[in-house]
């Protein structure tokens, strides 16, 4: 396994949190300069600022977020927006260019696995032809349960890889509701995927540590290589 896609069950899923504790896990046991980082489509301010923002990433901006759109919205309405397509040859091209310069390479992709990349194409779509390995992130809350069986349809039905599930509490009351809400054992009985762990709430932290050890509380030989989760 070289690379990990990770996508949500829709729109502020936890997607960027689970990046930035992976991000962060890594930095602390192994070296940046041996793990790519990339977004696959950004539409708006926010994700590559982010990654920016806490870590020192020896990338380009470029490879990062090879392609931005301004406008916050889906890629191919913020491409009609501005006057442009949603041409995907650089990001296919930096993300060649990663997989062969870095031992592991983790993409966070946009929206849901349904989420529109071009006005053909969905994430899913691209996780499958892009041959990712992808973990789902699902938010604790009210209808997670609904969400997540059908974005495993959609993944079971696009023949993707998917390595696992990781709940997110994206709220700070949301630990107290997690077996109200989605409660593991159902969560795996009715999508026959396992559950990684749970992230607890980190949605504005930036205390690297902190992110770091939330990630070694997931089932990380199921995110990264063997040979790579170990730390040193």
């Amino acid at each position: 396994m070289t690379n990990l896609l990770i996508t949500g069950t829709d729109t502020d899923a936890g997607k960027t949190v689970l990046m930035t504790a992976l991000i962060a896990y890594w930095q602390r046991y192994r070296k940046l300069e041996s793990l790519g980082v990339m977004k696959l489509v950004q539409a708006g301010v926010g994700d590559r600022e982010q990654y920016e923002k806490l870590f020192e990433l020896p990338q380009s901006a470029q490879t990062i977020a090879p392609l931005y759109f301004k406008t916050p919205v889906a890629p191919p309405i913020a491409a009609e927006r501005e006057g442009r397509i949603v041409d995907l040859t650089c990001v296919w091209q930096a993300f060649q260019e990663l997989q062969q310069q870095r031992e592991f390479v983790l993409v966070e992709a946009l929206g849901g696995l349904g989420s529109p990349v071009t006005a053909e194409l969905t994430v899913a779509d691209i996780a499958r032809d892009w041959r990712f390995n992808v973990v789902l992130v699902v938010p604790v809350k009210l209808g997670a349960i609904a969400q997540t069986v059908a974005n495993v349809a959609l993944a079971r039905q696009t023949q993707l890889n998917l390595k696992g599930i990781i709940l997110n509490c994206l709220h700070p009351d949301a630990e107290a509701h997690l077996e109200d809400w989605t409660p593991i054992p159902l969560i795996e009985s009715l999508t026959q995927v396992r559950v990684l762990g749970v992230l607890p709430n980190l949605r504005d932290c930036e205390d690297l540590t902190k992110l770091a050890k939330a990630a070694s509380n997931l089932d990380l030989e199921q995110l990264f290589p063997k040979h790579l989760c170990g730390q040193n």
